[in-house]
């Protein structure tokens, strides 16, 4: 039963998700802080060309540097918090679908690792805090998930690994009504 009313909440959500979001790319762009260009923006390309090996070459063909899967089925570098692996957390600021600079380097840890990986698959979750109505944050979600997405795709990651999906305001880590849990909830979550 519980498993019934979750494939019906996916369906709900992903038909608000494609009804509530124009294909109008003008309008996907009126929707954020205007910092979009092609789903790609400053965020997502500053430093990645530090010569820290995005190809993935240096992991071997069968992503050996990961050494042996946990309990979960990743390597126990995910769960390392000094490793990049262990943020699957990305944040953005209001009304906006740029990613947080801070972020990028996340980003293309999880770059090197698919790369290595090529039978991995992550879902990109997006989310917003509850502030604007229903629709927008659904669209909003979306395009942060779309913008991880360009960004682990300029470094390589094949489409055919990344899921997008948004859960709009549905899915808060913080419950709260002010800016340190509005700022929790505006986020990409990277689910392997």
């Amino acid at each position: 039963m519980k498993f019934t009313k979750t494939l019906a909440a996916i369906a709900i959500v992903s038909t608000l998700a494609l009804t509530g979001c124009s294909s109008d790319e003008e309008k996907d762009a009126s929707l954020t802080d205007g910092s979009l260009n092609g789903g790609m923006n400053d965020a997502s390309v500053n430093g990645l060309g530090d010569g820290s090996g995005m190809n993935g070459g240096r992991f071997g063909a069968n992503g050996s540097k990961y050494g042996a899967r946990g309990a979960n089925g990743l390597p126990p570098e995910f769960s390392d918090p000094n490793n990049p692996l262990s943020k699957r957390t990305i944040y953005f600021m209001l009304d906006s679908s740029q990613v947080q600079q801070d972020f990028v380097s996340v980003i293309a840890a999880h770059a090197r690792y698919l790369l290595a990986n090529p039978s991995q698959h992550v879902v990109l979750e997006g989310n917003g805090d509850e502030r604007g109505s229903r629709e927008y944050n659904i669209a909003l979600g979306e395009q942060r998930s779309k913008t991880v997405a360009g960004m682990l795709k300029a470094q390589g990651v094949s489409e055919s690994q990344l899921g997008i999906v948004s859960y709009g305001e549905e899915k808060p880590v913080a419950m709260g009504h002010d800016e340190s849990s509005w700022e929790l909830n505006r986020r990409v979550e990277i689910a392997y």
